[in-house]
């Protein structure tokens, strides 16, 4: 992660049962696509998360 550069920051990681999801900051999808091929792990899709909701943020 570090070769990337700083713009590439992994934030945490969810597990579930058959599944790994993975937030990152970075620039570009192909940073973080760059970032799956150094590390060896596959990556199936990537989305730019919008917004972020939580107790702070409900009405």
């Amino acid at each position: 992660l570090r070769g990337l550069g700083p713009e590439v920051q992994w934030q945490q990681s969810y597990v579930t049962g058959d599944k790994i999801y993975c937030v990152y900051i970075a620039p570009s999808e192909e940073l973080i696509r760059e970032h799956a091929k150094q590390g060896g792990f596959p990556i199936n899709s990537v989305s730019r998360v919008m917004s972020i909701i939580d107790p702070t943020t409900a009405e």
